[in-house]
Formats: C-alpha cells, structure tokens, sequence
C-alpha cells in the first residue's frame, strides 16, 4: 500500500514539473496562475527568470518519473535516489516540498518494507 501511495506522489510531482516544464519552455509562462508559486521567490533573491527555467523542470520531472520506474521496478538504486531526488525538490514550494518531504520520511522509516 505504501509503494502504490509513494508511486503516486512521485509521479504527480514528476509528471506535473514535466509538463509545466514543457509548457514554460512553448509557452513563456507557467501552467495556472500569472504569477509562479511561493517556490519562485527563492530563484528571485538569485536574480534568475523563473520563466528560462523550463529546462530544469523537465529535467527533474524525468529523474522523478525514473525514480517512480525504479520503485515500481524494486531496483536496488530506487531507495538512495529517491532520497536524493526528494532533497533537491524541496525548494518546488509548497506541494512539491510536501510530496519531497512525504517521500523522504516515507523512504526513511519503511525501506524494509518497500522491498529495498
């Protein structure tokens, strides 16, 4: 029950940063509201276009889907990449970092159980 939950998650949150990725890239905007979520303000304080960041969302949407195959899939790389893929989406404000942080926990406390 947990792997299909986890599954879930990971594919919304990669599936979502794929499209919206794709979309910013055609479109020069993002998927939604005028204005990018609380997540862009950090990229601000940086001095970056948050609307030249389309290949980046792609790229995170794929690593997220990659990591959604490798769970489905049991490969023994799925548990530390998904650790690692959830740190670096923190920053995706504020239901990014919530699915991150869901599966970070998540990973942490039942990787016996996933099957890692």
């Amino acid at each position: 029950m947990m792997k299909i939950f986890l599954t879930i998650l990971g594919f919304l949150n990669g599936g979502y940063m794929l499209v919206d990725g794709v979309y910013v890239t055609l479109k020069g905007k993002f998927i939604g509201m005028h204005k990018p979520g609380p997540w862009a303000n950090l990229f601000y304080k940086l001095n970056m276009d948050v609307f030249k960041l389309g290949p980046l969302f792609i790229t995170f949407g794929i690593l997220w889907l990659i990591w959604v195959y490798a769970l489905c899939t049991t490969k023994s790389w799925a548990y530390i990449f998904g650790l690692i893929i959830s740190l670096f989406t923190l920053w995706y404000l504020p239901l990014g970092t919530l699915f991150s942080i869901t599966i970070f926990i998540s990973l942490m406390k039942r990787k016996s159980k996933l099957g890692m």
